[in-house]
Parts: C-alpha cells; sequence; structure tokens
C-alpha cells in the first residue's frame, strides 16, 4: 500500500516533520492461532529537522513490522502468570485490521526522537565543567611543584 501525498502531508503535520515524501508498507497476512499474523515492511522518505545544526535534511526509514491480531472474543480474559511472555493481540475492530494505521505507527516507532544531519557531530565542552572537576585542584597543584 502506498500512502497518497495528502496522507503523507497529514502525517507529517502530525509527527511534526517538514514533509513526508513517500510512504508505503508491504504486508503479508497469514492465519495464526492468535488470530492473524500481519508481518511487513514500513518505508519512508522523510524530511528531519536536525537537532545540531535545525537544518532540514532527507534520511530513509525502514521498520521491519509483526503484529498479531485477534477478535476480541478471542482475546483470554487474563494475562498468562508469567506476564513478561506475554504480548497481547491488537484487536480486530469491525471485523478490520487497519494497515494505514499500522503503517502510521511503525512509521513513528521508527522515527529518531534526536535526529541528526549526516555528517555532523556535537563536541561541546563546558569550560566550567574543567574548572569545577576535582582533577583541576590536582593539576594546580602539579604544576606548583
Amino acid at each position: 500500500m502506498q500512502a497518497t501525498p495528502e496522507e503523507c502531508a497529514a502525517l507529517a503535520k502530525d509527527f511534526g516533520l517538514p514533509g513526508i515524501r513517500a510512504l508505503s508498507g508491504d504486508f503479508m497476512l497469514k492465519t495464526s492461532a492468535k488470530g492473524i499474523n500481519v508481518k511487513g515492511t514500513v518505508k519512508a522518505s522523510i524530511t528531519q529537522v536536525c537537532v545540531t545544526t535545525l537544518e532540514n535534511f532527507d534520511s530513509d526509514v525502514e521498520e521491519e513490522v509483526e503484529v498479531d491480531f485477534a477478535e476480541s472474543s478471542g482475546m483470554p480474559a487474563e494475562p498468562p502468570t508469567d506476564i513478561n511472555e506475554y504480548e497481547p493481540p491488537d484487536e480486530i475492530v469491525n471485523g478490520q485490521i487497519d494497515l494505514g494505521a499500522l503503517t502510521a505507527e511503525f512509521l513513528a516507532l521508527g522515527l529518531d526522537p534526536y535526529p541528526r544531519k549526516p555528517g555532523v557531530g556535537f563536541d561541546y565542552r563546558d569550560p566550567t565543567d574543567e574548572m569545577d572537576s576535582p582533577f583541576a585542584a590536582l593539576n594546580k597543584l602539579k604544576g606548583q611543584q
């Protein structure tokens, strides 16, 4: 499935991005013991703002997807006793799985919360840190001897 330019613009606004040039989801649906298993890949070409330079830059996002869905009637009333092993399936709503919403969800998960333009580093040192360091006093003593 391919997102339309209008859908890309709406998602870019929702996610605070300058732009989404392309967004697609490629999924395979299979029945499973839990209900329906959805596997696939979400790919996007996006424009982000560098947290260091505040310049826009283009990047690509690719996220692997694997989610189980089940009708609410097929979901267990309570999780198994070992909660660490339990991952409840997502609910099938009105007999449908919204692959568009799933695509948007995994795009959001794939976004870097602190995007940095390729080749841009961040190497800031506060000069007061060096003066307040316990080793600064030792260095002064070493210099006096």
